[in-house]
């Protein structure tokens, strides 16, 4: 043994840890850089060894512990270590234990997992050069982030822009050379939503992928993807200690040492929405300031990824009550008031530009018996196949509308009265000609009016119906134009 580990041997230390195996291993890795080292299988063992004879530094190591159970515990060790310095190990795959601890006092924290060798030289550069706890940040530089990540919430309508301005936000972080917002969607899909950062480092190109990256073979390894499947913050301080080389040796390529992911909690049971990544030029310990304020991150994000939810629901609800207010449900045109409306805007636009204007009102002949020898069903049916074929004929500036229980209209811009009779014969032979399912072919009878040149649109709609009320004189299944 060196003199400078014989040295170091003043130092008595107290291994915590249930998993005898994880005792041994610890044992044989760092035995000789304490004097003496005692091992324990938790914390109430701990306690009573500590209270039995002090130990000059407290090791635990949280691999196998559970948060939800062993937290209390733990933190009534921390509480009575009577100033004595406390080393973490933390597995990377779940840092929430570090604020949590941080809480009941300062701590130094190594990420694991560790080969014996580096754990040797990690543990032994803490016993040289002692376990001072992460520096405290700036509080003024966490307020400006905050601040502009607050800022980031103007965006909300709309999901993708309120996670670039996330990211951008989030830049403001000493050390930050990239931050990524991913974000879960129906059928429990991941996508990277959001990246900013330092040009050519594209999180896209690094997994292989933008979409479905729950099922991406690198979601155990990469912070971002782990915490959004596991909703557990991740923390690699070095970003080969994945088990991924690929993915280490890439994100080094682009500069990046030390990758946190922080879940995104969702709005109720179940998994979170999401996750926020920040890829760190160098590794740095992390306080508990830094902690909270990457807490304060996942609640602004999720608060506005809820807010662009509920504007998107309220547009998709504002055009379903829109679609109800205008449409018919039975055939799906245009209803009637929505009709009078769509008619009377565009009698302003053909008097403004002066613009030929001209309507077509038809209805099926001898409905009534349709629906007397097949049934309401079936006259259903032949309504809508009506108002489909009439459709399928009409320009996209033509608005077919059902004014009545088997009437419709057509409001045909730019249409003289010539160009509105050969449209209305069309209508006429198409809809003799189409085949009906559930019953024989059905007729129409229609009227064609262009607009006067001083003419209301009431006195458009009369003068079309009683054009139409003379093709159905006329034997029906026919034309007629409107007298001036």
């Amino acid at each position: 043994m060196s003199q400078q580990e014989g040295a170091r041997q003043a130092a008595s230390g107290l291994f915590v840890n249930a998993s005898a195996p994880r005792r041994a291993a610890f044992e044989r890795a760092c035995a000789g850089l304490f004097a003496p080292l005692r091992m324990a299988d938790g914390a109430e063992a701990a306690l009573a060894m500590l209270a039995q004879q002090p130990a000059d530094v407290l090791v635990l190591d949280l691999e196998c512990c559970e948060i939800g159970i062993d937290l209390p515990a733990l933190g009534q060790l921390l509480a009575g270590r009577a100033g004595r310095p406390v080393l973490v190990l933390c597995p990377f795959a779940n840092a929430r234990w570090l604020p949590a601890l941080m809480a009941h006092g300062p701590l130094a924290y190594l990420i694991t997992p560790l080969d014996p060798e580096a754990l040797r030289q990690a543990v032994g550069a803490r016993l040289r050069g002692g376990f001072a706890p992460a520096a405290e940040a700036e509080p003024a530089a966490l307020l400006a982030l905050l601040s502009q990540a607050q800022q980031a919430l103007a965006a909300a309508d709309e999901g993708i822009r309120f996670g670039e301005r996330l990211c951008a936000a989030m830049l403001g972080w000493p050390g930050v050379v990239h931050a990524a917002l991913f974000q879960r969607h129906a059928g429990d899909e991941l996508r990277l939503e959001a990246q900013h950062g330092a040009a050519g480092l594209d999180l896209a190109a690094v997994l292989g992928r933008a979409e479905r990256l729950l099922q991406s073979p690198l979601r155990h390894a990469f912070p971002g993807l782990l915490a959004a499947a596991s909703g557990e913050t991740v923390l690699l301080d070095a970003v080969d200690k994945a088990g991924e080389p690929q993915l280490a040796q890439a994100l080094r390529d682009q500069g990046v040492d030390m990758v946190v992911g922080v879940p995104v909690p969702g709005s109720g049971p179940g998994g979170p929405r999401g996750a926020l990544c920040l890829s760190f030029g160098q590794a740095r310990a992390l306080s508990l300031p830094h902690w909270s304020t990457l807490e304060d991150l996942a609640q602004l994000t999720a608060f506005g990824l809820r807010m662009a939810e509920l504007m998107r629901e309220n547009e998709e609800l504002l055009g379903r009550v829109t679609q109800l207010a205008t449409l018919d449900p039975l055939t799906g045109v245009a209803n009637r008031r929505h009709g009078e409306y769509l008619m009377e805007q565009e009698l302003r636009r053909a008097r403004r530009y002066r613009t030929p204007l001209a309507l077509i009102a038809f209805d099926i002949d001898r409905f009534r018996n349709v629906n007397d020898a097949y049934g309401h069903p079936v006259g259903d049916v032949v309504l809508r196949a009506v108002a489909d074929t009439a459709r399928g004929l009409l320009r996209s500036s033509d608005v077919l509308v059902r004014s009545g229980g088997e009437e419709f209209q057509v409001i045909a811009p730019h249409t003289s009265a010539i160009d509105g009779l050969r449209m209305a014969e069309k209508l006429r032979a198409a809809i003799e000609a189409a085949e009906l399912p559930g019953c024989d072919h059905v007729t129409v009878s229609l009227g064609v009016a262009q607009l006067g040149e001083f003419e209301s649109g009431d006195a458009l709609a009369v003068r079309v119906g009683a054009a139409l009320a003379r093709a159905k004189r006329a034997g029906r299944n026919c034309v007629e134009l409107a007298m001036q």
